[in-house]
């Protein structure tokens, strides 16, 4: 029966469009990319292995063109969906109407080849609501050339640096490492920010804080002030201190030490003050701008501690089940419907005095914004409040963030009074100081009633109010206490997720739709790690960047990078052409080296200088050397050898930590030395205390003649212990562990462990988190059995129980949950398994990646033993995959012209 076929990426937008659309339209997933360059030699065909670009996939000799196939578990699919095609008489491409969408379109159209007659439409929406999905079947267009140009552009540089990259860094740095073109340089800042870390030393200053008294005719009679100056001469604060230490040559400031400050305080005990000055300014703050890919990273980060990744992940399936719009967009524009929606909420909600008198347009602030979409907001013509939706977790949490946003963008200006005051005195030594004390009053709350923006750092939000005394100048006023106060500056903050996707936009770097991806990667990489919520960088990655710095220096800069987002942009507006710029990446141009002149000449590289940092400056002798198993130190012996003694460094110790203390801590108590404690009393074993890769523990020693299948008894130190400090009695008790604490109603054992995320009971597959590490060894029966006797907590203790719900699958229908196996996590349906792929995560993982990985597994077959049949098969198969891809090259060009002229 003929129908109109409908294709999407992900099953779950396939299914809300099909109900949409109903009968005489099949809606498929494309399930993601069905085509791409090869990832492996394995996937590389025949036909182009012996090619000089062979291994790059690019033929870079004749224009760049690409050589792409369809991955060997994605042929079943393509095949259902050729199937479905037979039978259409119309096919819609409706994935997401930006370039990655646009390309797969039309690789899909390239792939699928529907025979004459058949037209081809490309549907485009920005929400998934039915009128929006049936206006956008009504209104379809052609494939946009031009942003498949740019995409494919983008992609192929990525190849190319990647693949020329790369084997530097293997060879000369670590095997198995990546470069990316723009990981690489999101990298280089988190390794920048910790190189400005390592430079910063701490600074001292001090200054007087005051509670002053206006009397009590004032209402509000107490407030606070700090010194602001002494005789005329502002007083030091954090700002005016460079990374030295010493304060900045252009500062015309007083510089207070302890001394002074407190001899200063004690001077000002018995001194009455004058407002020398009262200067009050009208407040008034604007509402923010609806959301944008990065700013709804951002404060995603900041209000909901969702990592990009699952902030995006979890954009995804809202916009998918029609709750948001498209959430890749680099616009802060809303259509006429959605401001008539989010100003009918406002009055609904707050009242007609909110509702601005004429809508508000924000104007987009990133440069060459590319996504024909509006910017991120709730879907529909008419607002659901979150309370309507019927969400739960994380979902009704990133809506309601939506919705806020949305709606305080249409709301009028927050408005008050902001007054400084200032006050004056003689201090018994002679010196004229003078306090100021800051207040803001908020008088017409605005848009700050629905929402107010996260901050970065400590200062005071936009609905913070501190009243002052309303006191006018000449008045006198009482100190009731003066006190001195010391400060010490801080080094720069690390980057979080939410800091570095800004950094990123402000340079210019990459895509919005690409930072969750990058951190992801750069993450998953071990360049970069967490401490909380800040970025720090491995050892690695310092090695790493100082390679690319010195032998690749135009592809690390962050200028380059940037503009090499301006040059894809003039390619998706057709004002440049993918071949020129990629010809001129990589082979260079005029007096700029190409990438492959760098990789071909490369010259000699130092691998060890490469891997080589001094600590405490070049002449301590002391260096941190990146290993093959991790970072160590090298450092003079007793006897002056230059390399006499060697010291792991703790895999979480931060950069900017390794100090010339701490590497001569480390040096005395370095891994593998032992710390004699004596005898235990019960075994008669020696016992040792050691510091390990993973920190500091005790052991027993075996004797010689111990059978080899014997292990001793070990023990990690508790946080509260140090190899220093720790006695027998304490390692005793630590080798006593796992200790049975003893048994539940039920006759099974319990037992009291540590393990890799704390202290925590266990009975059976039951366990239960301990809230300290002492518990371990004092914890009784009647305790535990009150723990166990409590709701479970849910968290990492449920070892049985899956580690996430996903939903249902949409082939098979049944419940798909992540859970923890033998060999990793991996996503199952109660029928097939599917292993966790290295980009994956459990809290990054969607239904819609889930439903992927499934399928993926399902069309590998039921069972292992149907693939060792018939050992013919092989053959047939590669000869296949060979036919398949020398047509698709063929394909390519000539589709690509014929769409160029339909165009």
């Amino acid at each position: 029966m003929a129908h109109k076929l409908v294709i999407v990426e992900s099953p779950a937008k396939a299914r809300t469009i099909g109900g949409y659309l109903g009968q005489g339209y099949v809606v498929e997933s494309s399930i993601g990319h069905i085509r791409d360059l090869p990832q492996s030699a394995a996937d590389t065909p025949a036909k182009i292995k012996d090619k000089p670009w062979g291994r790059l996939a690019v033929d870079v000799d004749h224009g760049f063109e690409p050589y792409y196939v369809v991955p060997r578990d994605k042929k079943a699919h393509i095949a259902k969906l050729k199937t479905l095609l037979k039978d259409a008489d119309e096919l819609y491409l409706a994935t997401d109407e930006d370039r990655e969408g646009e390309a797969i379109a039309w690789h899909l159209l390239d792939e699928l080849k529907p025979k004459k007659g058949v037209p081809v439409h490309r549907m485009v929406f920005h929400e998934i609501t039915k009128p929006a999905i049936l206006a956008a079947v009504e209104n379809p267009r052609q494939i946009n050339d031009d942003l498949v140009e740019a995409q494919e552009a983008r992609r192929i540089l990525d190849r190319l640096y990647g693949y020329e990259v790369s084997p530097v860094l293997w060879k000369k740095v670590m095997s198995g490492l990546s470069a990316g073109r723009v990981q690489s340089v999101a990298t280089r800042l988190v390794v920048d920010k910790e190189r400005e870390r390592m430079a910063f030393r701490v600074a001292s200053y001090w200054d007087l804080e005051g509670t002053f008294d206006a009397g009590s005719k004032h209402e509000q009679r107490m407030f606070p002030a700090k010194l602001h100056s002494v005789d005329d001469v502002r007083v030091a604060r954090g700002s005016d201190f460079g990374q030295d230490g010493q304060l900045k040559a252009s500062a015309n400031v007083v510089h207070l030490d302890r001394t002074r400050a407190e001899a200063l305080a004690s001077a000002l005990q018995d001194t009455t003050y004058d407002v020398r000055s009262v200067e009050s300014k009208p407040y008034r703050r604007s509402p923010y701008a609806p959301f944008r890919t990065t700013t709804l990273q951002q404060e995603a980060g900041r209000k909901l501690g969702m990592s990009a990744s699952v902030a995006m992940s979890v954009a995804q399936r809202l916009y998918e089940n029609g709750f948001i719009t498209y959430m890749r967009t680099d616009s802060t524009t809303l259509s006429d419907s959605a401001v008539g929606a989010a100003r009918a909420q406002v009055r609904e909600l707050y009242g007609a005095e909110y509702v601005p008198d004429s809508p508000r347009v924000y104007a987009s602030k990133v440069k060459n914004a590319q996504e024909a979409h509006e910017a991120i907001r709730p879907a529909g013509d008419t607002f659901r409040t979150p309370a309507q939706t019927g969400l739960t977790g994380d979902q009704f949490r990133l809506y309601e963030l939506i919705w806020m946003r949305t709606v305080a963008s249409q709301m009028k200006d927050a408005v008050g009074n902001s007054v400084t005051i200032r006050l004056g005195g003689a201090a018994a030594t002679g010196e004229d100081v003078v306090f100021s004390a800051s207040g803001r009053v908020i008088t017409f709350h605005g848009f700050l009633k629905a929402y107010v923006e996260g901050t970065d750092d400590d200062s005071a939000k936009d609905d913070a109010q501190t009243r002052l005394p309303n006191l006018t100048q000449g008045d006198a006023v009482s100190a009731a206490s003066v006190t001195a106060n010391g400060h010490e500056t801080k080094p720069p903050a690390r980057y979080t997720e939410a800091t570095l996707i800004k950094e990123l936009e402000e340079r210019e770097i990459g895509r919005p739709s690409t930072y969750a991806s990058i951190i992801g990667t750069i993450l998953n990489r071990g360049y970069v790690y967490k401490k909380g919520t800040a970025l720090v960088p491995a050892w690695l990655a310092f090695s790493v960047t100082r390679l690319l710095e010195e032998h690749f220096p135009r592809q690390i800069s962050y200028e380059f990078t940037a503009q090499m987002e301006d040059v894809l942009d003039e390619i998706a507006a057709g004002r440049k052409t993918r071949a020129e710029e990629l010809a001129e990446f990589y082979f260079g141009s005029g007096d700029v080296e190409g990438l492959k002149k760098l990789v071909d000449e490369l010259g000699d590289i130092d691998a060890r200088e490469l891997a080589t940092f001094p600590v405490g400056g070049p002449d301590s002798g002391i260096n941190l050397r990146v290993g093959r198993y991790g970072p160590y130190l090298e450092g003079p012996d007793d006897e002056g050898n230059p390399i006499g003694k060697r010291a792991n460094v703790p895999d979480d110790l931060p950069p900017d930590e390794l100090t010339l203390e701490k590497a001569t801590e480390l040096f005395a108590n370095p891994a593998g030395e032992e710390i004699e404690l004596g005898v235990h009393p019960e075994s008669g074993l020696h016992v040792v205390a050691k510091n390990g890769r993973f920190g500091p523990y005790v052991t027993e020693v075996l004797p010689d003649d111990a059978p080899k299948s014997a292990k001793p008894r070990t023990g990690s130190l508790f946080k509260s212990m140090t190899l220093d400090t720790v006695s027998l009695e304490d390692a005793v008790k630590l080798l006593s562990l796992p200790r049975v604490v003893g048994a539940g109603e039920d006759g099974e054992e319990i037992t009291a462990q540590n393990g890799r995320y704390g202290p925590y009971l266990k009975k059976g597959t039951d366990s239960r988190s301990l809230t300290s590490e002492d518990q371990l060894l004092t914890i009784g029966l009647d305790e535990a059995l009150r723990i166990y006797a409590q709701p479970k907590q849910r968290g990492r203790a449920a070892a049985a129980a899956p580690l996430k719900e996903l939903g249902n699958d949409p082939v098979s229908g049944q419940p798909v949950v992540v859970k923890a196996g033998r060999f990793g996590e991996y996503v199952t349906d109660g029928e097939y398994n599917a292993t966790l792929r290295k980009e994956d995560s459990v809290e990054s993982i969607t239904l819609e990646r889930a439903a992927e990985l499934l399928e993926e597994r399902r069309a590998k077959g039921p069972a292992k033993k149907a693939a060792k049949k018939g050992a013919k098969k092989a053959p047939a198969k590669k000869a296949a995959a060979k036919k398949t891809t020398a047509k698709k090259t063929t394909a390519k060009k000539t589709t690509k012209k014929a769409a160029a002229k339909k165009s």
